[in-house]
């Protein structure tokens, strides 16, 4: 029978979508059969570049355009109707580009369209600008080709090109917005497409687009072609009876003899089958015959079982009926003696006893917090006795063997009301830039950060050996020193520390060279000169990181200090009075020469904070002081921390101090004045990124706004910002060295949360 194709829909419903999006979906099924055989059916996207309060107004002013010209105009085929009505709609943009918003330049406006016509097995596709078209065809992902991907409408010249081909069942179209594809893959958008049905590809897709943190153009048209099987109704058949009186009479042929010769033939036909039977009966005569003279056995005889031997056999299975007894009764004997002797009521004693517990647990959760009950906030002594009550029950509940689903939410009540007791505050860590792998696929491998002295940071990476400025802004990296890099006072080597003096990035490299780089501007460009320091060539390699003090902020004059394990010192260098290098012998900087080879990390604020073996410590003016970092009294849960990065503000005993404990996963802020303890940061959900924490710096909030840590990774630089966010979700290696912190800067800005992965740009 014969087959047409049916065609499978899948869009985002307008009330899905983003409040933000700006794109504009329409879908034309003509139910008029001229209309659908000449002008097939329409599918339509159009989105947008930029989210404007007038972007919206343009797409679906370029959308209405486009569907009424193509089936206004019957002058011509399809695809000069639809290269027509594209041209239209960027004529109309034009006109109203001031009124709309709409920056037009030799590289064309910000609005995109992707059209596809159906009509019967033809298809007809165009892409102009922003939108992008997948043909996906025996799991193959087809991307139609586009020479105006970059000339958005408005845009001057415009002559769309539209693609033809044939359309086979199992063919499937995706118009879509590259905004989804850039934040979810290509992948992920055929992946859909193979195993769900359009409208919940389509669903899939714009979910996992949300739950990517997507915004703006969020625009999906998806279609399948199937093929409908066309039926048709057979004739009942209707007996009918013979209106002749003589219907049903023995015919006579016309035809001379014609009867007497097929009397004839049906003589011969019995005749022979006839003969047939009758040489089949002597066959089987014959065999019959020969086999009576074959030899045959004789019957056998009846044999008789005397009674002896039958009553010898009833004591030999009585015998064996006996011994299997035993044998099993030994075995059930030797478990019970060998298994411990557990008895039925071992087991209802346990069942007891977990019952017991869960109950004792669920007593003490209910008095902590209930309708209008919340021990935590009212009486934290008191709240705190019982849930660590209702821990130690269900560690007792789990003893016993209670089911995990049991335990589990209770667990999760008693943990979050201890971790409120404790101050724990869940955070969220986004992506501010990721670094693409280098060039020949060497993984990135970054090390040291700093804020620089124009409010961004400044990363190492080993794979490549160079310094790289992270532009949040912009999305770029770009190189500022890197190994073999010729500049003013000689060659650089492999850097190894960063530091921040006044307005100068310091970069120490493997050859103890010291240099400084000065931006010249806010896109990346800067000066690299060599700085030179008495004696830097009697360091040695054991050296573990170096810091800076800015102590004339009109002048940008500021100390070096440089951890140095061989001297058991903290040596420190006073700048000459041009700032031109460290001419000055270095001094002793600590009271007292001490092992400072456990030191990971320092900060200095005017007072000099370490990380020493795992522990706190403040030196003013070279001595230990006796502050004393309080630690969380928190052991119920976690071990004691063991700190490895220190950082903090730049205001010298204001605010707090925020030391990274790696084994905990988590932020611990202490109090810089008096060390007191004021509460710690982990990722929400139980989230183990800060496993790979290498680094970090710390942005002060503005009024009363909170505190925002940025951190490094292997590969890139994030943020979380210090205020509590929900936890829903269900419940690592050491610095290379002291991480270098900002001194002595001016209250810095918030850094916005980006997301991107360009690979680096050209050196300065």
């Amino acid at each position: 029978m014969a087959v047409r194709l049916q065609l499978k829909l899948g869009v985002v419903t307008e009330h899905d979508r983003l409040a933000d999006s700006p794109d504009t979906l329409v879908v034309v099924e003509p139910s008029v059969g001229s209309v659908a055989r000449s002008k097939g059916h329409l599918y339509l996207l159009v989105t947008s570049r930029v989210v404007t309060r007038h972007a919206l107004e343009a797409t679906r002013l370029a959308a209405e355009t486009i569907r009424n010209e193509y089936y206004y105009d019957e002058s011509a085929g399809i695809r000069v109707c639809l290269q027509k009505a594209i041209a239209t709609a960027n004529k109309r943009l034009a006109h109203q580009a001031d009124r709309l918003g709409l920056k037009s330049t030799d590289g064309g406006g910000p609005i995109g369209v992707g059209v596809a016509v159906v009509r019967a097995n033809e298809m007809y596709v165009a892409t102009v600008g922003p939108a992008e078209a997948y043909l996906i065809r025996q799991a193959r992902l087809s991307t139609l080709p586009d020479p105006h991907r970059e000339r958005g409408l408005p845009s001057p010249d415009l002559e769309p090109e539209v693609w033809r081909g044939e359309v086979s069942v199992g063919d499937s179209l995706v118009l879509i917005s590259p905004n989804v594809i850039a934040r979810l893959g290509a992948d992920e958008l055929k992946d859909a497409m193979l195993t769900l049905h359009p409208q919940s590809a389509m669903e899939h897709m714009h979910h996992r687009f949300v739950a990517a943190d997507g915004t703006g153009s969020d625009g999906a048209i998806a279609f399948e072609a199937t093929e409908v099987s066309s039926t048709a109704k057979a004739r009942t058949l209707v007996p009918v009876r013979p209106s002749a009186p003589l219907a049903g009479a023995p015919d006579r042929s016309p035809i001379p003899l014609a009867d007497n010769v097929q009397a004839a033939g049906l003589a011969v036909s019995a005749a022979a089958g006839n003969a047939r039977v009758a040489a089949g009966g002597a066959v089987e005569r014959a065999v019959a015959w020969a086999q009576g003279l074959m030899p045959q056995r004789k019957p056998a005889y009846r044999r008789v079982t005397p009674l002896a031997s039958r009553r010898e056999t009833q004591r030999r299975a009585a015998l064996a009926a006996l011994a299997l007894i035993v044998v099993v009764g030994s075995l059930g004997l030797g478990v019970y003696v060998f298994g411990g002797g557990g008895t039925p009521e071992t087991a209802i004693s346990s069942v007891t006893a977990g019952q017991r517990a869960i109950d004792a647990a669920t007593a003490d959760l209910d008095k902590v917090t209930g309708p209008g009950i919340d021990l935590v906030a009212d009486d934290p002594g008191q709240a705190l006795q019982l849930l660590t009550d209702a821990y130690r029950q269900l560690d007792a509940a789990n003893a016993a063997n209670v089911a995990d689903s049991v335990v589990a939410p209770l667990r999760k009540r008693t943990l979050a009301g201890l971790d409120r007791l404790y101050g724990v505050v869940p955070v969220k860590s986004t992506t501010v830039f990721t670094f693409a792998p280098a060039e020949g696929g060497a993984a990135i491998d970054l090390r040291a950060m700093v804020r620089g002295p124009d409010g961004v940071p400044y990363v190492i990476d080993r794979s490549t050996k160079s310094v790289y400025r992270v532009d949040v802004k912009t999305r770029k990296a770009t190189v500022v020193a890197r190994s073999g890099q010729k500049a003013s006072g000689g060659t650089v080597s492999t850097p190894r520390y960063l530091a921040v003096g006044g307005p100068d990035l310091l970069i120490l490299d493997a050859k103890n060279q010291l240099w400084r780089w000065r931006p010249a501007d806010t896109k990346g460009k800067g000066t690299l000169v060599r700085v030179s320091v008495k004696g830097s060539t009697s360091w040695g390699s054991d050296i573990l990181g170096i810091a800076t003090f800015l102590r004339d902020q009109s002048r940008g004059l500021y100390n070096l200090y440089v951890v140095d394990p061989s001297e058991q010192q903290i040596e420190a260098y006073s700048p000459a009075a041009d700032g031109n290098g460290f001419p000055a012998a270095p001094t002793a900087w600590l009271a007292t020469a001490r092992d400072v080879s456990a030191m990971t990390s320092i900060y200095l604020d005017g007072d000099l904070f370490a990380a020493d073996g795992g522990a706190l410590d403040r030196y003013v003016s070279g001595k230990n002081d006796g502050w004393n970092a309080k630690a969380p009294d928190d052991t119920l849960l976690r071990p004691a921390p063991t700190y490895s990065i220190v950082t903090g503000g730049t205001d010298r005993r204001v605010g707090d101090l925020y030391a990274f404990d790696r084994p905990n996963g988590r932020i611990v802020a202490v109090g810089k004045k008096d060390g007191a303890y004021d509460g710690q940061y982990r990722l929400a959900g139980g989230l183990s990124e800060w496993s790979d924490l290498r680094a970090m710096y710390v942005i002060d909030g503005i009024e009363g706004e909170p505190a925002t840590i940025v951190w490094l990774s292997r590969d890139g630089v994030h943020q979380a910002v210090l205020q509590a966010v929900p936890d829903e979700a269900p419940t690592g290696a050491p610095s290379a060295g002291p991480s270098a912190s900002p001194e002595g800067s001016g209250a810095p800005a918030s850094v916005p949360a980006r997301s991107a992965s360009p690979k680096p740009t050209k050196k300065s």
